[in-house]
């Protein structure tokens, strides 16, 4: 059985906002969407959000999912010993931080595989400068031993590049068993996830250490600059595969393609188009600059000239605009 606690519970106080950070949105959904969305492409049955600040509208954006109730907001292994609904569960519970949207269900698939051996897995990244990030420690046999917070290393210990990449995959019931072992013996007095690394360890338990291909994957966003750069690399990424696929997109720059659209062959995308939702685009479409669709249907052949197309159809060979207005109503 595979299990995942997502952790969501702060404000997010640098992006000088009101709403909870995990709700911003990043292109047609809140940035937690995309976490939920990638464990459930790797099966992931039992997902359970800890959530503190505004964690009704949370609950009520993703009621498909368990919740956990983390308030005061002591560390992450503290938002772990919330999740009690799960220490009974089997299999593995992948632990995920709800603020970095990139990650892909193969590094998620990947990390599960790297775990049926061990008790432990967690995602890792090399960096020429590890900043403020912890620092990975492993023994002379390549086996992590612990992870060092930024602020609680030796000078030597701050020379290491492998970081950690705040993404865990643990045998559940090893999760469990030891997570009341945390202390708070560190500058900020939190409980730290990352001290389990150290307790598996010393029980004899196997830890393994998975360094992530593409960095970006992992980035976490605190603030609005690193929310622009995570809308950037996934329209990127968004827009490379459909052109792979031979979608003409005359600028891809300006156009934004949501994830769940679905687009056929000999289709022609113009400059500052957003295509958004569960849009279906049939062959042989032409989209011309300035037109916006969501949650629509257009038909082979159809043309949409610089108009917005919402939750409605458009019919084969129809033309639509210069600048029309057509939705469900």
């Amino acid at each position: 059985m595979r299990n995942a606690i997502v952790m969501a519970a702060g404000k997010g106080t640098r992006m000088k906002s009101f709403q909870s950070k995990v709700m911003h949105p990043i292109i047609d959904r809140p940035m937690l969407g995309y976490i939920i969305d990638a464990l459930r492409a790797v099966q992931v049955e039992r997902i359970v959000i800890v959530v503190g600040y505004q964690a009704q509208m949370i609950q009520e954006a993703f009621p498909d999912c368990e919740f956990a109730l983390q308030e005061p907001q002591l560390g992450t292994g503290h938002a772990v010993m919330q999740c009690q609904q799960l220490k009974d569960a089997t299999g593995d519970t992948l632990v995920i931080n709800g603020d970095g949207p990139c990650i892909q269900p193969e590094t998620l698939e990947k990390l599960f595989q790297a775990n049926q051996d061990a008790s432990l897995t967690l995602l890792t990244s090399i960096l020429d400068d590890g900043a403020h990030y912890g620092r990975i420690i492993r023994d002379e046999t390549g086996q992590v031993q612990a992870i060092v917070e930024a602020k609680d290393c030796t000078p030597e210990q701050l020379k290491v590049k492998e970081i950690n990449a705040g993404m865990y995959c643990f045998k559940n019931e090893d999760l469990f068993n030891h997570i009341h072992e945390l202390q708070p013996n560190n500058a900020q007095k939190e409980y730290y996830l990352t001290d389990m690394v150290k307790i598996l360890a010393a029980q004899g338990k196997k830890v393994n250490g998975m360094i992530i291909e593409d960095r970006d994957e992992v980035m976490g966003i605190n603030d609005c600059i690193e929310l622009y750069k995570a809308y950037t690399w996934m329209r990127d990424k968004i827009n490379l595969e459909w052109m792979r696929q031979g979608v003409q997109i005359v600028d891809p720059q300006r156009t934004v393609i949501g994830k769940d659209v679905q687009i056929g062959h000999d289709v022609l995308i113009g400059p500052n188009v957003e295509i958004l939702g569960k849009t279906i685009i049939h062959d042989y479409v032409t989209i011309l600059p300035g037109s916006i669709i969501e949650d629509a249907i257009i038909g082979e052949g159809a043309v949409i000239d610089s108009s917005k197309v919402v939750g409605t159809s458009v019919k084969s060979q129809e033309k639509v605009g210069p600048m029309a207005f057509i939705h469900s109503g």
